[in-house]
């Protein structure tokens, strides 16, 4: 068992580090919009192994909690796998100390969709294909973003997507 708790550990560390490549990987951008400043900078990478005691599951469990075999003895639900908001918002701090300002947009944006049921989160991609929806349609899912989840860089997503199709004529109705 403890060979496959190593192989789960080497896993995770290893998606961690892809997901923290040295800026030098990727072109940095100048995205405005960026948070600034974030608690966490290029020193606490690898978060999992410098903040290993902070990272929690969505129920508040460590990580050393989740095991093989406390997975197969049902005392850890399969939602307690999921990434939470605040690892992924360390991520993006991680990121953009490091001037990778997109990436830590990236971060931050997946960090709200977190919130979202997952079926709800699947019909506001839906609405987002060309030809599905009205520009109020887009308008609608922006302020339910913003308001019900508290997602204001994906509402803001869904206001330019509005505005994107209402030009190239891409909304329900234009064809």
């Amino acid at each position: 068992m403890s060979d496959l708790n190593d192989l789960v550990s080497s896993i995770v560390k290893q998606m961690g580090d892809q997901a923290g490549q040295p800026a030098s990987s990727n072109a940095h951008s100048t995205n405005s919009a960026a948070p600034k400043g974030g608690k966490y900078g290029v020193k606490d990478y690898p978060l999992y192994e410098k903040h290993h005691d902070e990272i929690k599951t969505p129920s508040g469990k460590s990580l050393d909690d989740v095991t093989l075999e406390a997975i197969s003895n049902n005392q850890i639900d399969r939602k307690d796998l999921r990434i939470t908001p605040e690892a992924l918002k360390m991520q993006g701090d991680v990121a953009g100390a490091d001037g990778r300002k997109t990436l830590q947009m990236n971060f931050y944006r997946a960090a709200e969709l977190t919130r979202i049921p997952d079926d709800r989160l699947l019909e506001m991609y839906n609405a987002l294909r060309p030809y599905r929806s009205t520009k109020q349609d887009l308008l609608d899912i922006a302020d339910e973003l913003r308001t019900k989840y508290d997602a204001k860089i994906c509402a803001g997503w869904f206001e330019e997507a509005a505005k994107y199709y209402e030009s190239r004529k891409k909304l329900k109705g234009d064809k």
